[in-house]
């Protein structure tokens, strides 16, 4: 028999995927939807870019992965375990953003995101970064949002800065990456107004 949660989950199950995952607007212009067939070419694509190479090391070889990844995109949303938006502009897809890995009884999740190179110095990332974190840790109720990336990568720590996620500490030998390991930052964000127990 399985065994009983002692504490109320943060966020009920079957609260999320009562609806379809939310179209969300950013600052900028910038509207964030789920991903559609049409935009299988322009996934695939950004996948040729080195930086995305190097920093993701999960990636699609062909449209037909991608139609798969989009399904498993879906069935995330449907099941309660992720939501991932594509990052647009003007009907043109600039990113990737998304919120995996939920545990809905803790009220936790990590976010992941990549831009385009030529979508990149404008504040895309940490603009769609902080729209999604409004949502989460707002009307979707989730407690914590961490953020995990290479200490190599400059450029995604000052999204993480910029989107109010605080370096918790640096995870040693944490990933493995086409040139080895590398040490990992540990980012997050809590809700606004959050109280802890007091240590004792």
């Amino acid at each position: 028999m399985p065994s009983a949660l002692t504490t109320p989950p943060t966020i009920p199950a079957g609260t999320l995927c009562a609806g379809p995952q939310p179209v969300l607007v950013a600052a900028g212009d910038l509207l964030l939807r789920p991903w559609q067939h049409a935009d299988v070419p322009a996934f695939l694509a950004a996948y040729d870019d080195p930086a995305i190479q190097r920093w993701h090391t999960r990636r699609p070889s062909s449209a037909d992965d991608v139609r798969a990844w989009f399904a498993e995109y879906r069935l995330d949303w449907a099941q309660e375990r992720g939501a991932h938006w594509a990052v647009t502009s003007g009907g043109a897809v600039l990113g990737r953003i998304a919120v995996r890995g939920m545990d809905l009884a803790d009220g936790v999740a990590g976010c992941a995101y990549w831009v385009v190179p030529a979508a990149r110095g404008a504040g895309v990332a940490a603009r769609a970064l902080t729209t999604v974190t409004a949502w989460a840790l707002g009307v979707a109720g989730f407690h914590r949002l961490e953020l995990n990336h290479s200490t190599r990568n400059q450029a995604s720590c000052r999204v993480a800065t910029r989107a109010g996620f605080l370096l918790e500490g640096t995870k040693r030998s944490a990933a493995v990456h086409a040139d080895g390991r590398h040490d990992m930052h540990l980012h997050a964000r809590i809700r606004a107004g959050a109280q802890h127990p007091a240590a004792g």
